[in-house]
């Protein structure tokens, strides 16, 4: 269906209540995204062999438009284990509803909380001018969605780049679970009743 054009984005792939099951997918359909790197670090288990070795990537991409995505990817090898973030990153893309002041989309439009491990990040929408109030990790994938100005408070371990990460995109997913004051229909007032006297 997005091959043949009658998909042209990912909200209208959300909408039908579907996941995105293939990485070429968001190649297609947003070839501009930005890419970066979080953290390579080493993780080891033990076997019946002895101990294993292996490298975890964590991936942000994101078109800075409303669309940002976190992956994280295992393997033997550096490069193997960032591409397979990468793949894993543009498979759990999310779209963010930003909210405009002005005419100028900047904010998120309202305050949210999202949790994964021990670390809970709250956003709150900030005027604009204010820009990113966030540790280094949450400033990244909230430019990476194309959020400029926001407040934000975090609490856990959030050391953890791939929790603390997960955690902003857990917050901005659920602003799509909830229906916005713009989407809600417009109710004619009553008039209050004349009382006699």
């Amino acid at each position: 269906m997005v091959k043949s054009g009658q998909i042209t984005s990912v909200e209208e792939i959300f909408y039908m209540g579907k996941k995105i099951l293939e990485h070429e997918i968001v190649d297609y359909l947003y070839p501009n995204l930005v890419e970066e790197t979080l953290e390579v670090s080493s993780t080891q288990r033990m076997t019946d062999n002895g101990r294993k070795a292996q490298f975890r990537a964590v991936v942000l991409v994101g078109d800075m438009n409303g669309h940002v995505g976190v992956g994280a990817g295992k393997s033997e090898e550096v490069k193997p284990a960032i591409e397979s973030a990468l793949k894993n990153a543009k498979r759990n893309l999310i779209s963010v509803p930003i909210a405009s002041t002005g005419g100028h989309k900047h904010t998120i439009p309202i305050k949210v909380v999202g949790k994964v491990g021990s670390v809970e990040v709250t956003l709150k929408p900030a005027p604009l001018g204010i820009g990113l109030v966030a540790n280094e990790v949450t400033k990244k994938v909230l430019s990476a969605a194309g959020i400029k100005d926001i407040w934000s408070f975090s609490r856990g371990r959030t050391r953890n780049t791939y929790n603390t990460a997960m955690a902003v995109v857990n917050a901005l997913d659920k602003l799509n679970r909830m229906r916005l004051q713009a989407e809600w229909e417009a109710k004619p007032e009553k008039k209050p009743e004349q009382v006699s006297s």
